[in-house]
């Protein structure tokens, strides 16, 4: 899943921005529900791990598209959001996914990656692995336009 640099797979953002990340993503309440989780925050760059069960699958046992969609969303999201300053919020504009392959695994795996920052617009790669006895294959691919907007006034 890693494709940059060894330099870049050890960099992590600061503990002021993680501090951030983590407190955003907390009030997400579709994630919550879903029970996806951060594993990873970086300079543009977060991962969100979604373990298996069946409240996150379709009827053929596979996980959701919908499931799948969400973090791949919030992963390109939150790869911004790690670069914009602070009293700042992020929104998505659009996206597009191709789901490429069944999502089974023990868990799928959301990778965002900012291929473009601005100052207004910011692009994302996604990608979604599903993950089974610790080996990652694609199952999804995406991209996406994220939005820099004020955040609420101190």
């Amino acid at each position: 899943m890693e494709d940059r640099t060894e330099q870049e797979s050890h960099d992590q953002a600061s503990p002021e921005v993680q501090t951030r990340i983590r407190e955003s993503f907390g009030r997400q309440g579709l994630m919550r529900h879903l029970g996806a989780r951060l594993t990873r925050i970086a300079p543009g760059r977060v991962h969100i791990v979604l373990p298996s069960r069946p409240q996150v699958t379709q009827q053929h046992g596979y996980f959701h598209a919908g499931a799948t969609s969400a973090i791949a969303d919030s992963a390109g999201g939150y790869a911004a959001y790690t670069l914009f300053p602070e009293n700042t919020e992020v929104l998505t504009v659009e996206y597009k996914i191709n789901l490429l392959a069944p999502a089974v695994g023990d868990h799928i795996e959301a990778v965002g990656a900012v291929l473009k920052p601005g100052r207004t617009l910011t692009v994302c790669q996604l990608d979604v692995f599903g993950v089974q006895h610790g080996r990652p294959g694609l199952v999804a691919n995406g991209q996406q336009t994220l939005i820099r907007v004020n955040g609420p006034e101190q």
